[in-house]
């Protein structure tokens, strides 16, 4: 295939599995991030529960407040990951990572709540696999 067609398949080609590898990179910073903040901010959780005496509802706002912000900046990170990376059309991207996240880390919410907890690392390594199909996913003006 030589020739400016070629050319033009070949380019996309490389482009589409650059930003496969752009995608796998910016989830995985992502993901780290949320769920550095998870585990502290559940750590902030059970302290304050402990200090209250475990009285009932202890430790609830920092509960919820922690999650709330790890579920609402997993999107916001994936967005700024890509746009540091200089790459475009990722409204799929940013939706389905944030949302997928939502329901990962909330099915694992339990597992990341005890101390020392995490997410089992194959979930983590599906989720930046995801992340990295759909941020090298069809887009209009590859030819």
């Amino acid at each position: 295939m030589s020739g400016p067609i070629g050319l033009r398949r070949a380019r996309s080609f490389v482009i589409r599995y650059v930003r496969h590898a752009k995608g796998a990179l910016t989830v995985a910073a992502a993901t780290a991030a949320c769920h550095g903040i998870m585990s502290g901010g559940y750590a902030w959780s059970r302290d304050s529960a402990t200090a209250s005496g475990d009285t009932i509802f202890a430790g609830t706002f920092e509960f919820l407040f922690t999650t709330a912000a790890s579920w609402a900046l997993m999107p916001l990170l994936l967005w700024f990951g890509m746009l540091v990376l200089r790459e475009t059309g990722n409204t799929v991207f940013v939706l389905v990572g944030g949302l997928v996240w939502v329901v990962l880390s909330g099915y694992f919410i339990d597992d990341i709540d005890r101390a020392g907890g995490h997410i089992p690392i194959p979930a983590l390594a599906a989720y930046v696999l995801l992340g990295a199909a759909l941020a090298g996913g069809h887009r209009p003006d590859d030819a």
